[in-house]
C-alpha cells in the first residue's frame, strides 16, 4: 500500500545490514498505533514496544539506547485535538519527524465459530464505542462494556477462551489473536481518520530538506488586541498555510493560552521565512518538527 518514508531511513549495523527499526507505541500490540507504525515503516523490520501511556511513550523514545521512533495519535476527524498529547510533546526533547493519516476501521471480532445471536456483550476503548453505536442498535441484547484498549480487549477473549464475549478493534488484532471478525467495518463514519505522529530523539530528527513541507510549532502571545492576528496575517503574506492551530490553557496562568499551529507551504525555504518573521511578535516560539506531508492510508 505504502513505501519506506524516504525521509527517516534505517540506521545501518556494523555488518552492513538493516537495523530492526525499534517503535514505541501506546497500546496492546494489535493496536491502531501499530498499525500507523507497520504502515509508516512498511518494508523496514520493526520491533514494536507497548507502553501503557503516552508519557511512558515520550519517556521510552527520549532515551536513545531505549527505542528509536514513538508513534502517537495527535487528531481525529471525529473527536478533534488530543490536547495532553500537545502539552506532552510540547515539553519533552522529542522532534516530530513525520506523519500518517489512518483510515480507523473498527471490527466486531468473537471466537471462531461464536455467531451474534451467541454474543451477550461487546468490550472496547470507549472512542471505539461511541464510533459502531449505530450498529450495534440491530442487536439490542448485547451489551456494550468500556475497556481501556482495543487490543486489549481482543487479547482477553482469546487468552481467557471468553465465549459469548466479542470485542471492537482492528484487523490486526483479530490476526494476532487468532480471532473470527463477525461484522467486518461497523463504524458508523466511512471518513473517519486519525492523525499520527512520528517522534524521534534530536539526535535522529535530521530530514531532508528537500522534501520538508510542514511544519508544527508553538508559540504564546501578549495581552495587546490583535496580536494573535498579526502573527496569522504574517503567515499570510508569506503565502503559508495554516492548517490547524489549537489553543491550550497554560496551567497557573488564568485565560492565557499557547497555540499550536501547523503550517504547509511549497518549500522549507517559504517555512524558515515565516518562522523567522513571526519570531519577533510572538512568545516562546518552539519548532516541534518540520517534515514532510503525510499521506492518507
Amino acid at each position: 500500500m505504502s513505501k519506506t518514508n524516504t525521509l527517516d531511513l534505517p540506521k545501518s549495523s556494523k555488518n552492513g545490514k538493516t537495523a530492526v527499526k525499534k517503535i514505541v507505541i501506546q497500546g496492546y500490540p494489535g493496536a491502531f498505533h501499530e498499525m500507523a507504525a507497520r504502515l509508516y515503516y512498511e518494508g523496514t523490520e520493526v520491533e514494536i514496544i507497548p507502553a501503557d501511556t503516552f508519557n511512558d511513550v515520550v519517556d521510552l523514545v527520549e532515551d536513545p539506547e531505549q527505542a528509536d521512533v514513538g508513534m502517537m495519535a495527535i487528531e481525529n476527524t471525529l473527536g478533534g485535538g488530543i490536547l495532553p498529547n500537545h502539552k506532552l510533546i510540547n515539553n519533552s526533547s522529542l522532534h516530530i519527524t513525520g506523519e500518517i493519516y489512518l483510515r480507523v476501521v473498527q471490527n466486531l471480532m468473537v471466537l471462531p465459530g461464536q455467531k451474534i445471536e451467541d454474543i451477550k456483550e461487546v468490550h472496547s476503548h470507549f472512542m471505539a464505542i461511541r464510533q459502531c453505536r449505530k450498529y450495534f442498535r440491530q442487536f439490542p441484547h448485547i451489551r456494550l462494556i468500556e475497556s481501556s484498549d482495543t487490543a486489549l480487549a481482543a487479547k482477553e477473549i482469546r487468552e481467557n477462551n471468553i465465549p459469548g464475549r466479542g470485542a471492537i478493534a482492528s484487523e490486526l488484532a483479530a490476526e494476532l489473536y487468532d480471532l473470527e471478525i463477525l461484522g467486518p467495518s461497523i463504524e458508523t463514519n466511512k471518513q473517519n481518520y486519525t492523525r499520527f505522529l512520528v517522534l524521534q530523539h534530536q539526535y535522529f530528527s535530521g530530514n531532508d530538506a528537500n522534501k520538508v513541507d510542514k511544519a508544527s510549532i508553538s508559540f504564546t502571545t501578549s495581552h495587546e488586541a490583535g496580536s494573535l492576528n498579526k502573527v496569522l496575517s504574517v503567515l499570510a503574506a508569506y503565502n503559508v498555510n495554516l492548517s490547524k492551530i489549537q489553543s491550550v490553557p497554560i496551567e497557573g496562568r488564568h485565560w492565557e493560552y499557547m497555540f499550536f499551529v501547523d503550517l504547509t507551504a511549497e518549500s522549507s525555504l517559504r517555512l524558515d521565512q515565516a518562522l523567522n518573521a513571526i519570531r519577533p511578535i510572538c512568545h516562546n516560539l518552539k519548532v516541534l518538527g518540520l517534515y514532510q506531508r503525510g499521506r492518507h492510508v
